[in-house]
This record gives C-alpha cells, structure tokens and sequence, in this order.
C-alpha cells in the first residue's frame, strides 16, 4: 500500500507576534507544566535523533512557512523544515526574523539575493494562505496530524502507534 505524504504548513498561533511571546503567555489560559513539557519533548526528540534545546519563547511561523513552500519549489524543501526546525527548536531562534531565515536558506544551498526576494515579496502568501484555509477547513488545531479517511491522530506518534493508525 502506498501512502502519500505531503508537507502541509499549518497555523499554531496565527496571532503571535513577529517578536514572539513567552510559553507562560502561550498557555496562560491553559494548567500547562511548561517545565515537564519541555523534559517530555526533549525525550521526544532524542529518540527520534532530534535536537531540542531549552525553549522558552514561541515565535510566529508564518514567513517561515511561506519560505518553506519556496524552498520545496527548489527541491530543498526537506532541508529547509529540517532547519527551521533545528533553528526554532534547538537554538531557540526567531523564525519571524528576516536575518534568520536567510541563514536558515543559506543553509541548505539556496540562493541568498532569490530568499530575500522571497520574504520582501511575500511571493508564497498565497499558497500559505490556502494551507490554513485547508486547515481550518479540516479542524486541524495541532501539528502534527495524521488523517486516514475520517480518522485522526493528533501529535508526535511513536512509529507503532502510526503503523496501528495506518492499518
């Protein structure tokens, strides 16, 4: 059985700010253990081979995704969400930040002049745009999501957990 995977850009918090806000902000409304959170998510990411650093800030991702979906136009799509990734989760940067994302193109061999033309334009707002729609077209509130048919799975799923979800 064959199964497509796709690359989708979601919207966490669409309204955070371009300089970011603290996790006690993020989950003010919510009893979140902020500290245990962070020690289940460094686990997490280490089986998995991940790098995850001590988090303490949540940034808007929206340019981020928009230099994404550039970036898989070029081929290096992979490249691009493994170094947003690394960036946002294991160095703790600002990934609404101009300077972050050409590092973060630079990176994975794209061309500087080509990524800062992408972000002053915003040449990839609209195909971010019908992501989200698609997303609150499908109550998709949390990445990752998994959807086989009318099932879902919701977050980071030890590789059984998908196998059973798939089969």
């Amino acid at each position: 059985m064959a199964i497509e995977v796709r690359w989708r850009a979601f919207p966490l918090h669409p309204e955070t700010p371009q300089e970011g806000r603290t996790l006690e902000a993020l989950f003010a409304d919510r009893p979140v253990d902020i500290p245990g959170m962070i020690k289940h998510l460094k686990i997490v990411a280490a089986a998995e081979g991940l790098p995850f650093g001590n988090r303490t800030r949540t940034y808007n991702s929206r340019l981020a995704q928009e230099m994404a979906k550039w970036a898989e136009t070029k081929g290096r799509g992979e490249a691009f969400h493994l170094a947003a990734f690394r960036a946002y989760f294991a160095d703790g940067k600002n990934i609404a930040e101009s300077d972050n994302l050409l590092e973060m193109a630079n990176s994975v061999s794209l061309n500087p002049e080509e990524a800062r033309k992408i972000i002053t334009d915003r040449t990839f707002s609209p195909a971010v745009d019908a992501d989200w729609q698609l997303a609150r077209h499908l109550d998709i509130r949390a990445v990752p999501t998994f959807m086989w048919g009318q099932e879902r799975l919701v977050g980071a799923q030890p590789y059984e957990v998908l196998k059973k979800f798939v089969t």
